[in-house]
C-alpha cells in the first residue's frame, strides 16, 4: 500500500519549453546532468533503462504518459515509485516541477526516502540549469558520492 506522501522539486531554468522539456526526454543532453547512460528516448509506453555508471547503478524507466512541452509520467526506482516532470512557460522561462509519489515505506525507511528524493531531484534541477542556461557540467551527481 502506497502513502500519500510525496516530494516535490521545482526550478526555474531561462531557456524556452521546448529546449527544457527535450533536456528531459532526450539522453544526448540529460547525460550532461543526470545518469550517464540510456538505452533510448523516453516515449510514451516504452521502458528505458537509465545508468550511473561511477556508482555502478541502473534503474528502469517506465514511461506511461508523454504530453510535449507538458508533462512526463514516469515509474521508477527500487522499490518503484511515479515520478512526474511537470513543465510551464513563465515569464522568464520554464518551470520544472519534478513530483515523486506513491512510497511503499513506512517510518525511518519512509523519511529516508523523501530525504533522498527531495536532495537528489533538487541537484538534478540545479544541474540541469546550469548545463542549459551556461552550458557548464557542473558534475553534480558524480561529486554527489565521491569515492574515497
Amino acid at each position: 500500500m502506497s502513502s500519500n506522501v510525496y516530494v516535490e522539486a521545482q526550478m526555474l531554468i531561462r531557456k524556452p519549453i521546448e529546449v527544457v522539456f527535450e533536456a528531459f526526454i532526450n539522453p544526448e543532453v540529460t547525460t550532461n546532468f543526470w545518469f550517464t547512460k540510456s538505452t533510448g528516448k523516453l516515449e510514451e509506453g516504452k521502458t528505458v533503462t537509465w545508468e550511473w555508471e561511477m556508482y555502478g547503478v541502473k534503474n528502469v524507466v517506465n514511461v506511461h504518459q508523454i504530453i510535449p512541452n507538458q508533462l512526463i509520467k514516469t515509474v521508477w526506482g527500487e522499490p518503484s515509485v511515479n515520478v512526474d516532470y511537470e513543465f510551464k512557460t513563465m515569464e522568464k522561462g520554464t518551470l520544472v516541477v519534478i513530483k515523486s509519489y506513491g512510497f511503499t515505506q513506512t517510518g525511518e525507511e519512509m523519511l529516508r526516502q523523501v530525504n533522498d528524493n527531495t536532495g537528489g531531484f533538487t541537484t538534478v534541477l540545479d544541474g540541469c540549469k546550469a548545463y542549459l542556461e551556461h552550458g557548464i557540467n557542473l558534475r553534480l551527481i558524480e561529486d554527489k558520492f565521491p569515492s574515497k
